[in-house]
C-alpha cells in the first residue's frame, strides 16, 4: 500500500492531464505483454501484438527489472503524444537525471554493464533504446492509437467535469474503486510495496493511462523538490470498454484508401493515428517537410486530421472522421 499524504496547499494544487506520454505508454505495453493475465479487456490486443516484436524490441525488457522500482519513463522522455520527440528528449536528457532514475533499478545481472551505458549517456546504448522505443511503439501501440487517445481524452473531460462541478473532494471521490481509496487527506493506493509520500504543498497531476495496469503508479521528480508528482491512473478496466479499443488495429484495404485519396495522403493518414509531427511524417515516409504541410493542408479541411502546434513542433492526429475512414466496417454516420 502507498500512502499520499495532502496538504491543503496540495489540494488546491491538484490537476488532471491527458495522458502520460507515448514513450511511458509504449514501456507498458512490454510490461502488460509479460503479465501472464492482463484480463478480459486487453486479451484481443494481446493475440493481436504477441508475436510481431522482434529482437529490436529487447533494449525495453531490461529497462523492466523483476525487482523493485522501474525506469520512470515519463520523467524521461516526457508526456508528448508524438513518440518522435519522446525520441528526442531520451537523446537529450541531462545526466543528472540519468543517474537520479537510474540509480536505484535493479538490473538483471546480464544487463548491468549495458545499463552502464545509460547512465553514462552513452549514445549508441541510448539509440538502441530509442530504436527499441520506435519498434514497439510501431506494433503495440501506434495501430490503436486513434481509438486509445479518444477514450483518454474521455476519461480527462470526466475528470476535469468531476473537478469543476464537486471540487477536489468530488474527484478523488471519483477515483476511487479497486485500485484506489480516498480517506481525507490520505490518498491509497493498492500497491506492493509500502510507502509514505508526502506531497508538501507541490500538489498532484492525475493522468489517465492506457496500459499501466493492474496498479495505479506515483510518478516522483526525480531532480526538482517543487515540481508535482503525477498519478498514472489505469482506466480500462472492463472487458466490454477495452474490447472497442482494438477494432481499428485490423488490416485496413490500403488500395481502396489510395484511390481515394492518392497515396501519398492515405500514408500520411495512416501515419497521422499515432499523432506525429511534420519533420516526422517526413522522415517516415521519405518526403520533404513542406509535401506533408501541403498533404496535411488538404486532409485538414476534409476534417480527416487536425492540427495543433506542441511546444516547438506542430503536430498532426486523426479526426473521428478520419479514423472512421481508416477502419474496415465502420460507418460515416
Amino acid at each position: 500500500m502507498k500512502r499520499i499524504h495532502f496538504t491543503g496547499q496540495d489540494l488546491m494544487r491538484i490537476r488532471v492531464a491527458g495522458t502520460i506520454g507515448a514513450a511511458a505508454e509504449t514501456l507498458d505495453t512490454v510490461r502488460l505483454l509479460r503479465t501472464p493475465d492482463a484480463g478480459l479487456a486487453f486479451r484481443r490486443w494481446q493475440v493481436s501484438v504477441r508475436g510481431r516484436l522482434d529482437e529490436r524490441a529487447r533494449p525495453l525488457l531490461a529497462l523492466l527489472p523483476p525487482l523493485g522500482p522501474g525506469v520512470d519513463m515519463r520523467s524521461l522522455a516526457g508526456d508528448s503524444v508524438c513518440v518522435e520527440e519522446a525520441v528526442d528528449r531520451l537523446l537529450g536528457a541531462p545526466r543528472a537525471l540519468l543517474r537520479a532514475e537510474f540509480e536505484n533499478i535493479r538490473f538483471r545481472p546480464a544487463d548491468r554493464s549495458w545499463a552502464r551505458g545509460l547512465v553514462d549517456g552513452d549514445r549508441a546504448t541510448w539509440l538502441q533504446v530509442t530504436e527499441a522505443l520506435r519498434a514497439c511503439h510501431s506494433v503495440t501501440v501506434a495501430p490503436y492509437w486513434g481509438g486509445v487517445r479518444a477514450h483518454l481524452a474521455d476519461v480527462r473531460a470526466a475528470w476535469a467535469n468531476a473537478l469543476a462541478e464537486g471540487g477536489v473532494e468530488h474527484l478523488l471521490k471519483t477515483l476511487c474503486g479497486p485500485l484506489l481509496h480516498w480517506r481525507p487527506p490520505v490518498l491509497e493506493l493498492e500497491h506492493p510495496y509500502e510507502a509514505d509520500v508526502h506531497l508538501n504543498g507541490r500538489g498532484l497531476v492525475i493522468a489517465p493511462t492506457m496500459f499501466s495496469t493492474p496498479q495505479a503508479e506515483l510518478l516522483l521528480p526525480a531532480l526538482d523538490p517543487d515540481e508535482a508528482a503525477v498519478l498514472a491512473v489505469p482506466t480500462v478496466t472492463e472487458a466490454l470498454v477495452g474490447g472497442a479499443l482494438w477494432d481499428g488495429g485490423g488490416a485496413t484495404d490500403s488500395r481502396g484508401l489510395e484511390d481515394l485519396l492518392g497515396r501519398t495522403r492515405a500514408a500520411i493518414l495512416e501515419a497521422a493515428t499515432a499523432g506525429r509531427s511534420t519533420t516526422d511524417l517526413a522522415r517516415r515516409l521519405n518526403i520533404s517537410p513542406a509535401t506533408v504541410s501541403h498533404h496535411t493542408a488538404v486532409l485538414r479541411n476534409a476534417g480527416l486530421v487536425a492540427t495543433r502546434r506542441e511546444g516547438k513542433a506542430v503536430l498532426h492526429t486523426v479526426t473521428p472522421m478520419g479514423m472512421a475512414l481508416l477502419e474496415p466496417g465502420s460507418r460515416l454516420l
